[in-house]
């Protein structure tokens, strides 16, 4: 299973991981953090932003790779809304949120003409739309990631994607995809079928 724990809480994830399964041996392997149990249980840990990981095999180290970048956004676009917000490492400085109405094209050329994928016949065509001009003004000139998540036809083509399921973007689904997109991305395999196998979050 895969499940994200935010970037202050792998340290303590680690230890509770070895205490389940017993003492891991740490390694580093394809730029993320290994840990395999005795019990034959193992982990890997991957940085957020598709960052590689090189330092030491050791939790604090790891974690200390994690900090959000200085200038990042999000956007969110499903056929029921959009929400974009632009971000200095955990600081939101501006956002949007909106349902289905069109706020008005864009002008020839920016931002959004080089990085979002033309297909405008899907049902989020509107909301893609309203998300288009927004995105513009908020965006323009990000100099870090932008991650994405919602429909895939409406996916900038540069940006990262979020891992599970968004639904219509409100405020604190904006807010959990933030989070989210901070978070580090665990693969966990619990080992034999009488590993305990539910309570790794």
């Amino acid at each position: 299973m895969t499940v994200l724990v935010p970037v202050g809480r792998v340290v303590r994830w680690v230890e509770n991981f070895s205490v389940r399964h017993g003492a891991a041996v740490l390694s580093v392997e394809d730029g993320a953090l290994r840990g395999d149990a005795p019990d034959g249980a193992w982990f890997l840990a991957r940085l957020p932003f598709e960052r590689r990981y090189a330092g030491p095999a050791e939790p604090a180290s790891f974690v200390s790779a994690g900090a959000p970048p200085p200038d990042w956004g999000v956007l969110l676009v499903r056929k029921g809304g959009f929400a974009v917000a632009r971000l200095h490492g955990s600081t939101v400085v501006a956002s949007k949120v909106g349902k289905r109405h069109v706020q008005g094209r864009t002008k020839a050329g920016g931002w959004s003409q080089q990085r979002f994928a033309r297909r405008r016949d899907n049902q989020a065509r509107v909301a893609l739309e309203a998300a288009d001009a927004h995105a513009a003004r908020l965006l323009d000139g990000l100099a870090g990631p932008l991650v994405y998540g919602g429909t895939e036809d409406a996916a900038p083509d540069d940006a990262m994607r979020l891992v599970g399921h968004i639904p219509d973007p409100r405020r604190d689904v904006l807010d959990k995809a933030i989070g989210d997109a901070q978070a580090v991305v665990v693969q966990v395999e619990n080992g034999p079928p009488t590993a305990q196998a539910s309570t790794e979050r």
